[in-house]
């Protein structure tokens, strides 16, 4: 488990686990982290943590998985003072989109198959951001309850959302990273209090564990590290069949902001 804190602005802590599972000879899940070094990177840039899900055989779901995160973390590190997260987000992961579709039309003698998922989010003063493209998920774990943040972008899911029920394609991705030049993105801001735990995972963890299951094992674990991997542990015990992968970010202590044209304002 890892903690990191600057003059009391924001402090987090947090941990990781990415799995095999029980029955894949590959990883394709790949997840990571950028943490600001100093207090003024905590101002200006904050917290980012990402997750991906590779899509493809011959290893380049694992490409594209490692692909994306890094990416996404490369840009947030060197991206400008101050720039709004969603719009950031948004810019950073359709620059990944953008490289994984390129690299897979660029492979002789043809086009190579390559895509992945992508949950990230962001997180300064007072405030998350969450992005995503597939059906990797953030659950916001508060007071006993977990609430799901994003939405799958899956044929099953889609199908659902317009009334008509399949049970079919139920992991066939109607949105992913790699698949066109353009993507969109979904992204959604929420305020953040002490004590809420933010779970991103793949769907070979919410494939099988049950939000209820997520909040249970994370309100009774005070080392995240071993509530990520009790959860893996039962993800294996009921199915096993994907790689599972997720990150636990629990948020210790928030400073209040307000906004003013686009800039944030201590609250007393």
């Amino acid at each position: 488990m890892h903690r990191s804190s600057h003059n009391a602005l924001l402090e987090v802590e947090f941990a990781h686990v990415s799995d095999r599972g029980c029955v894949r000879e590959n990883n394709e899940d790949y997840l990571g982290s950028a943490l600001p070094a100093t207090p003024e990177q905590a101002r200006t840039h904050g917290w980012l943590f990402a997750l991906a899900d590779g899509v493809g055989g011959q290893e380049q779901g694992q490409v594209a998985s490692r692909a994306a995160v890094e990416k996404l973390i490369a840009g947030f590190q060197a991206a400008p003072k101050d720039e709004p997260l969603a719009s950031l987000l948004k810019r950073l992961i359709q620059a990944a989109n953008t490289y994984i579709y390129e690299t897979g039309h660029a492979a002789a003698p043809a086009r190579v198959a390559m895509a992945t998922t992508i949950v990230a989010c962001a997180l300064r003063f007072d405030r998350l951001v969450v992005a995503h493209v597939g059906d990797s998920r953030c659950y916001l774990i508060r007071r006993g309850h977990a609430r799901l943040l994003t939405r799958d972008h899956t044929v099953a899911a889609e199908q659902l959302r317009m009334g008509v029920a399949s049970a079919t394609n139920r992991h066939l991705l109607s949105r992913s990273l790699g698949n066109d030049l353009f993507v969109a993105v979904d992204t959604s801001e929420h305020l953040l209090v002490a004590g809420d735990v933010l779970l991103l995972c793949s769907d070979g963890l919410h494939g099988s564990v049950t939000a209820l299951d997520m909040a249970q094992v994370v309100g009774r674990r005070a080392d995240l590290q071993a509530a990520a991997q009790e959860l893996v542990a039962i993800a294996n015990q009921r199915d096993g069949s994907d790689n599972i992968s997720l990150q636990l970010i629990r948020v210790r202590g928030v400073e209040r902001v307000g906004m003013y044209r686009g800039r944030p304002y201590k609250l007393h």
